[in-house]
């Protein structure tokens, strides 16, 4: 798929679910209790970091991957 593709399939004009669902994958997310693999984040300055890093300075860390605003 290409950038604009991308770009044009997550700017929806609505919030419905044939808009929107299509994209969530929760059947293949991990399950309560399992440990998500180690993969990399970046900080609001743009440095890298990953979860492994985050997880040795916060036992409780939230992610949040994208918006469902």
């Amino acid at each position: 798929m290409s950038d604009q593709a991308l770009i044009t399939d997550y700017n929806y004009d609505e919030f419905t679910p044939a808009k929107v669902f299509h994209k969530l994958n929760f059947e293949n997310s991990p399950k309560l209790g399992e440990k998500l693999p180690n993969f990399p984040l970046w900080h609001l300055d743009g440095s890298e970091t990953s979860l492994e890093e985050i997880w040795q300075q916060h036992s409780l860390t939230i992610i949040e991957f994208g918006s469902f605003t």
